[in-house]
């Protein structure tokens, strides 16, 4: 089917897009919804069936609500999940990179709104009907993998979570039994924004909550964002990294394989 974007895709959006066939007939609708006293926008797609199936909520990196992420859904409805693309700041609308870091840096420095906001997030896609609500999981890139971990520590009702280059620290460490949810965290090497120490004090973090199901891969040589394919800026640590991206796309489809079955 063809989709509307706001904006046109990148060659680079188109062929990550391709690189996940189509199996069946895609339904993709724009979708806006209200929680914690604000309007989100988001973007929804699933296959068009009436079965129940799992789903996923997909959080952006910093620029808000954007094409990376809606083809990101495209492509786990392609692998017969229902897929919200999200909405933490609210609008539903991508921002500029001038203005990205405060915003994210205001979730950042808000634990409490940054949960409240992806909790909203999360009970959109809970009443998105064919969504069966014993299966759904969270995942987000950079600014989204941290609110991926943010809603694990909150001890939010999911199957799972998947943190892609996501900073990995948290104004409210989890506490001790916080965290049900079995993890999957996938890093770069190479990352500035996730040095070793981030690693090692979040592992240490999880043990201390006594997490009973967690996973950290780090990919060699990787930079922040390798996931995003128009990421290009490698003076400032992050790029786009074809191998990366393939191995940690693998890794997740694996990874719901499992928590799905």
């Amino acid at each position: 089917m063809t989709v509307t974007y706001p904006t046109p895709l990148s060659d680079a959006l188109v062929d990550l897009l391709a690189s996940v066939p189509e199996t069946g007939p895609v339904e993709t609708e724009a979708v806006t919804f209200e929680g914690a006293g604000v309007e989100f926008g988001g973007f929804v797609a699933k296959p068009a069936t009436d079965a129940l199936r799992p789903a996923v909520l997909i959080i952006s990196d910093w620029s808000g609500l954007n094409n990376h992420a809606r083809v990101r859904a495209q492509m786990l409805a392609r692998l017969g999940y229902v897929a919200l693309a999200g909405d933490v700041y609210g609008g539903g609308e991508e921002v500029s990179q001038d203005v990205a870091p405060t915003m994210a840096g205001k979730y950042y420095g808000d634990t409490d709104l940054f949960r409240a906001h992806l909790a909203a997030n999360l009970e959109r896609l809970r009443a998105e009907p064919g969504v069966d609500p014993e299966r759904i999981a969270v995942m987000g890139y950079c600014f989204g993998g941290s609110g991926a971990l943010e809603l694990a520590r909150s001890g939010a009702d999911l199957a799972g979570a998947v943190s892609f280059h996501g900073a990995l620290g948290s104004g409210a460490p989890a506490g001790k039994g916080a965290v049900t949810a079995p993890l999957l965290v996938l890093t770069g090497a190479a990352d500035p924004v996730v040095p070793d120490d981030q690693v090692i004090a979040f592992e240490n973090e999880l043990r201390d909550a006594e997490a009973p199901d967690w996973q950290i891969v780090s990919y060699s040589g990787a930079m922040h964002a390798f996931t995003m394919p128009d990421a290009n800026a490698p003076d400032f640590g992050a790029q786009f990294d074809a191998t990366a991206n393939a191995r940690s796309w693998v890794a997740m489809r694996a990874f719901f394989d499992e928590i799905f079955a």
